[in-house]
């Protein structure tokens, strides 16, 4: 998992392949201004989702992880907490894997919380397990999905 500003955003791109053609995206793009739904930019293996979320509590949170893709998330209007477990502490250990989704939901509370404000960005790897969405109004939030 990686916490930073979008200022520093560039500093990450050697990450992955697919990093820099996100990263020229979002630092060209007024982002405020992206309506609710999706964008590829490169097929597939490149999508940006912008989504208004509903209103969620920790308790409400489910931790997930991904096999195929990393998450860029983006709270836009307002700030958005955000669960952490390392995934392989994720519970139930053998949780159902939905291939067509790419996730795999886990119960109980995460481990660790943090705060991600607008002009703020995470990155959760497959090996990180997260519970987004956790405010108490809902936030506008963009997801970027990148091909691990």
């Amino acid at each position: 998992m990686v916490v930073d500003t979008l200022e520093h955003l560039g500093n990450y791109a050697s990450l992955n392949p697919l990093f820099q053609e996100a990263i020229d995206f979002l630092t060209s793009t007024d982002l405020s201004t992206l309506e609710i739904g999706k964008i590829e930019l490169k097929a597939r293996d490149l999508v940006v989702n912008v989504s208004q979320t509903s209103p969620k509590t920790k308790e409400q949170a489910k931790l997930e992880t991904h096999n195929e893709f990393i998450d860029i998330q983006i709270p836009l209007s307002g700030e958005e907490i955000m669960g952490y477990t390392v995934g392989k502490d994720c519970l139930p250990v053998d949780a159902p894997y939905n291939p067509e989704k790419d996730i795999t939901f886990f119960e109980g509370p995460a481990q660790d919380y943090i705060t991600v404000k607008p002009g703020m960005f995470a990155i959760f790897f497959p090996q990180d397990g997260h519970a987004p969405g956790i405010t108490p109004t809902g936030v506008k939030k963009i997801v970027v999905k990148v091909k691990a």
